[in-house]
């Protein structure tokens, strides 16, 4: 696609984009006092009642709060307290849903009616080098706010988009949310150590539509066991240690953990899936195929496993079975923007401007930022 047949509708776009961004101007004050009465600091208490741990949250509805997982793990006992002018505290009553993977856990606080202000979340993913501000409870520094921009936006395959920003983050702002400059929250900053330091990293909003709802009594979630004699366990285990290495960016130390995943248990399509994605990561294109191959014999109708595929054989030069591995992710997931973006581009890639456009016409559709990427990516 040359620069003279860029659609009208994109360059209207551009233009729109570029008038708002030299008109408005944000206070980012007056932003803060808006949102931040929604946000919360988290303290919890093991079986003796001593403290265990902080951290933070906010609200998604009423009297529902959204946090890290494993800012809640062992406790037996916990509480929020409001950011607001008075600082009120409450008790938690329980967790409404947890989301293992994603590392996040749907809490369940009576408030008394009128005092939540539910958080505004968008799926909507911010760009790299745009501003975004974090609120939360640092070192118990309750309502601390800081700010930055995105460093970049990664993937991992199975749990999504991980958000690495600028803005300060310690122990206590896990659950924290991350806010774009629309007070939108775009991501919940969780906390990653590594030799000491910590890693700013957030997980895109997106992934709350994952979460499982079942409640429990966090005397519950405190007494669960981790099961350790099973093969099936042990690959567990190493799969969720696979992950952490992920949201890393350690793809040598992910695969280790990953293999070890699929040998404990071979039938684990998406440890496969894993392992696919890093050999790709490290240039094994070949071993990539093949890892994605097995994932696919295990669980056909992945939407996921095809379009990875797909980047596999686009990258070791396979464009035709690319193509074919992409119209089938869009036919197992129609709704979803990413197959048609890949498929514009390998059709670009083999001079079918035709068939680029169709394609290039439905990411417009579906998601106007990620047509904007796409239009950039054809011009290079």
């Amino acid at each position: 696609m040359s620069k003279s047949n860029l659609p009208r509708l994109l360059v209207a776009l551009f233009l729109l984009t570029a008038v708002k961004s030299v008109s408005a101007e944000v206070n980012l004050p007056e932003l803060v006092r808006r949102v931040k009465p929604s946000v919360v600091a988290i303290v919890t208490f093991d079986e003796k009642g001593e403290s265990l741990a902080t951290g933070s949250g906010f609200f998604v509805h009423q009297d529902q709060i959204l946090t890290n997982l494993h800012v809640m793990r062992g406790a037996y006992r916990a509480e929020i307290r409001t950011l607001d002018v008075k600082g009120r505290v409450y008790p938690v009553a329980g967790v409404l849903g947890v989301d293992e993977e994603g590392d996040l856990a749907l809490l369940s606080v009576k408030m008394p009616s009128g005092r939540v202000h539910p958080l505004e979340m968008t799926t909507s993913l911010p760009d790299d080098g745009e501003r975004i501000f974090v609120i939360g409870n640092p070192l118990r520094l309750e309502g601390s706010v800081s700010d930055g921009i995105v460093s970049a936006v990664r993937e991992i395959p199975s749990m999504g988009k991980i958000i690495q920003i600028t803005a300060p983050v310690s122990h206590g702002n896990s659950g924290s949310p991350l806010f774009n400059l629309k007070g939108q929250v775009v991501g919940i900053v969780t906390i990653r150590v590594v030799n000491g330091e910590n890693i700013n990293l957030a997980i895109e909003s997106a992934r709350f539509s994952r979460l499982t709802k079942k409640f429990l009594m966090l005397a519950e979630l405190a007494g669960r066991k981790a099961q350790t004699d099973s093969a099936e366990a042990r690959a567990q285990a190493f799969y969720r240690t696979g992950l952490d290495s992920l949201w890393l960016g350690n793809y040598d130390g992910a695969l280790g953990y990953f293999e070890n995943a699929v040998n404990k248990n071979p039938n684990r399509a998406d440890a496969w899936i894993q392992v696919g994605y890093c050999k790709a990561k490290q240039g094994r294109v070949d071993d990539a195929i093949k890892a994605y191959q097995q994932a696919l014999q295990l669980q056909p109708d992945s939407a996921e496993a095809y379009n990875k595929l797909g980047d596999a054989q686009f990258y070791a030069g396979r464009i035709n079975e690319a193509i074919e591995s992409y119209k089938e992710a869009a036919r197992l997931m129609p709704k979803s923007p990413d197959a048609y973006y890949n498929l514009a581009l390998a059709y670009h890639e083999m001079g079918a401007t035709a068939q680029e456009e169709v394609q290039s016409k439905l990411v417009l559709q579906l998601d106007e930022k990620l047509y904007r990427r796409l239009v950039s990516e054809l011009q290079h």
